[in-house]
């Protein structure tokens, strides 16, 4: 039989057991919220690190090691005497037994908390997949650094023009800040960091183009903003493709509204879709999968069980889903941990949950960005100091905002990727 709404069956004996699925921002600032109030926290996550995912593209552009934007999972809540860290993956939640099935074991809860972020989305074109590589995960990041790098490396073997010319092309889908990001790291690393390395090409001949569907990049930002980015991206040598969906995309390139561009390297970065969340649960979700949740973030039905993050259709003031960015993510993974603290001591629940948008940032090459603080635009050099001080102070541990912060130093004053390994399988 259901709990009704707004109770929970809790066990007779012992500590209200919250189990956490996903150790991600909202997953882990939910664990770590919980850190004072008396229950049993279980954070099952299918790999045993945190990942800082907005710096992933520097990873794959070869200015990152994966080391430098990640942290063991249980060295983050070593301390935290009231949690327990389990690797493994979850496929199903039987909610009338109150069970996180997993094929580490089955994990009973008493409440529970879906925090199991997303994938990359090709809109019904999943075959796509294997032309052009998403950014979600770190296994992708290394691996779509390879596909660039081994591309000059090619390119460098090459005598046929036409060929020399697709291995120097590189087609970056989607204008949201990932790809934007992209386009600019993969130019700078061609007509930069690359360019005195190579005899037989010229690296500085790299052509960067960025597609969107939509009739601007970086839709979330003011107009005049995006349009910066879009001028700055050309400035620095990226041909901006806006309006002009992808049609076809294959191994030897994508066709845009009907154009065949030769490419040997593609990039996804137009869409993501929400974990099997809602499928797990038998419940209400969007077009994205994203599940949709009550004011408390709730599942509908499910007093006991908590969607946040990208899992989750929030939304926001102006009713709009709450973006899937990681300030989104923290504030829901704080909020969760504290109605769940409430309902254990017998408090009064929280007010229902309201999103407060700190703002967007975007980074366009290695001086210039675009940022937006509630109205407050700002964009150029002083935008991109402040986007480099907001990453590192995300960052999770004192180690890894050193490491970053010298690395970023000494790419700015020598114009060298120092982390250009080609490693793994040749795509």
């Amino acid at each position: 039989m259901q709990a009704p709404l707004g109770a929970t069956r809790i066990r007779a004996s012992g500590p209200p057991r919250v189990v956490i699925v996903g150790a991600g921002f909202a997953g882990l600032t939910a664990a770590r919220a919980l850190a004072r109030a008396p229950v049993e926290v279980t954070l099952i996550d299918k790999r045993n690190y945190h990942l800082f995912q907005p710096l992933l593209y520097q990873v794959a552009t070869a200015a990152l090691s994966p080391a430098e934007i990640a942290a063991p999972i249980r060295a983050i809540v070593r301390r935290q005497k009231n949690v327990r860290v389990m690797l493994g993956k979850v496929d199903g939640i039987d909610t009338e037994r109150q069970l996180v099935r997993s094929d580490a074991g089955d994990v009973p809860y008493d409440y529970l908390i879906l925090a199991t972020g997303a994938r990359h989305a090709y809109f019904g074109r999943d075959e796509w997949e294997a032309f052009a590589p998403g950014l979600k995960k770190i296994e992708d990041a290394t691996e779509i650094r390879t596909r660039i790098l081994l591309a000059f490396e090619r390119a460098e073997l090459e005598s046929d023009a036409a060929r020399q010319a697709a291995l120097l092309t590189f087609v970056i889908v989607g204008g949201g800040p990932t790809g934007v990001e992209l386009a600019g790291a993969i130019t700078e690393l061609g007509r930069m960091a690359l360019a005195a390395d190579f005899r037989r090409i010229d690296p500085r001949r790299t052509r960067v183009v960025l597609v969107e569907a939509g009739p601007r990049l970086l839709p979330a930002f003011p107009e005049s903003l995006s349009e910066i980015a879009r001028r700055a991206l050309v400035k620095l040598g990226v041909e901006v493709r806006l309006g002009k969906p992808v049609g076809v995309c294959d191994a030897d390139g994508v066709v845009i509204d009907g154009e065949r561009l030769a490419a040997r390297t593609v990039v996804w970065a137009a869409g993501v879709a929400a974990s099997p969340a809602g499928k797990w649960l038998r419940t209400n979700v969007d077009r994205a999968g994203r599940v949709k949740v009550a004011p408390d973030l709730s599942v509908s039905g499910h007093a006991d069980v908590f969607a946040v993050g990208d899992t989750a259709l929030v939304p926001g003031p102006d009713r709009a889903p709450v973006p899937g960015i990681a300030p989104a993510a923290k504030q829901q993974g704080k909020y969760v941990a504290g109605v769940i603290a409430a309902r254990v001591a017998g408090r009064t629940a929280p007010a229902p949950f309201r999103y407060r948008h700190a703002g967007n940032l975007a980074t366009i090459g290695r001086r210039a960005a675009v940022i937006d603080f509630n109205g407050f635009k700002l964009s150029g050099f002083v935008a991109w100091l402040l986007w480099g001080a907001a990453h590192i102070y995300f960052l999770i541990g004192f180690r890894n905002r050193l490491v970053v912060l010298l690395s970023w130093l000494w790419a700015y004053v020598t114009f060298k990727r120092g982390v250009r390994l080609i490693t793994g399988r040749e795509a």
